[in-house]
């Protein structure tokens, strides 16, 4: 199997007049790939996954795939569900779109043990026994945390399960990984601990920021691989700003916001439950933009 690592993107999933917009969504794709980012993750849920049709999934990762093909830059589709049977049903829809690998969100709501955990990704992963596959633990969002010991578990006992996107935001996780087992792929899935997580042995990041930055994310993944950790650190602390207000109120709101105040999408619109930030916050993401140099516009 060959790895996805490095520098990638949660990328927006763009609507107009509450449809998809297929030719922004290849044009937001584009754009990341002219600026260095080494893999694409579509139908995630900065994407609003819970909110897509099976069949806007599909659409997704075909234009995604069809985008990238030829390039340097992969495809890392997203493949996660609260249901099992359902979460299996698009990863192989993944599959048969040619992604180059998926990664799977926790559960949702239900709350699952860890045995339950365990169960629900050696089924999925196991459904696609040829296709690279990352955990994606992010328990402030889910309600339930993949436990240390339960991911080296799926990683022992499972073939193509080779890392996992850790946005529980805390760095001793990571460390209490890499302890364990170093050859797992640890990505960093919080944008302001990415130098953190790079510096103490992770092998990429799952960015939202990169939607609107990705040359500056790129850079900062490309310098902490290559042993750079005082550049990397610098990008990093100068990205702390946006980083922060970028996720003010639930992601992705803000970050579509500052996708449409930069003219790279030309509607504002969510998928309900989700709606448009307030005044208020609006004002802070315009001021905080302007100390940006936003390429590709």
């Amino acid at each position: 199997m060959k790895l996805v690592t490095g520098a990638t993107t949660a990328l927006i999933t763009p609507f107009r007049n509450g449809k998809l917009d297929e030719q922004s969504f290849a044009t937001l794709i584009k754009r990341q790939i002219d600026n260095g980012i080494d893999a694409v993750c579509p139908v995630g849920t900065t994407g609003e996954s819970a909110t897509l049709t099976h069949e806007e999934d599909r659409i997704c990762m075909e234009i995604a795939v069809e985008v990238c093909r030829g390039t340097n830059t992969k495809v890392l589709a997203g493949a996660g569900s609260n249901a099992t049977a359902e979460a299996i049903q698009t990863a192989k829809t993944a599959q048969a779109c040619g992604v180059d690998a998926i990664f799977s969100v926790s559960p949702y709501y239900n709350k699952p043990s860890q045995e339950g955990l365990y169960q629900h990704y050696k089924a999925i992963a196991e459904s696609v026994p040829e296709m690279p596959f990352m955990l994606y633990n992010v328990p402030g969002r889910t309600g339930v945390d993949i436990q240390a010991d339960t991911v080296i578990r799926l990683f022992d006992d499972v073939k193509n399960i080779y890392g996992i996107k850790e946005a529980t935001g805390s760095i001793e996780r990571t460390i209490e990984l890499l302890s364990k087992r170093p050859e797992l792929k640890v990505f960093s899935g919080d944008d302001a601990i990415d130098y953190p997580i790079l510096a103490n042995g992770g092998a990429g990041i799952t960015s939202v920021t990169s939607n609107l930055l990705p040359d500056l994310k790129s850079e900062l993944v490309r310098r902490a691989l290559a042993g750079d950790y005082a550049g990397s650190k610098a990008i990093n602390d100068m990205l702390y700003p946006i980083n922060k207000v970028l996720f003010i109120e639930s992601n992705p709101v803000m970050i579509k916001a500052a996708m449409y105040i930069a003219g790279l999408i030309d509607t504002l619109e969510y998928r309900l439950p989700l709606v448009a930030p307030s005044v208020e916050n609006m004002k802070k993401l315009e001021t905080v933009m302007k100390n940006y140099t936003i390429k590709g516009l």
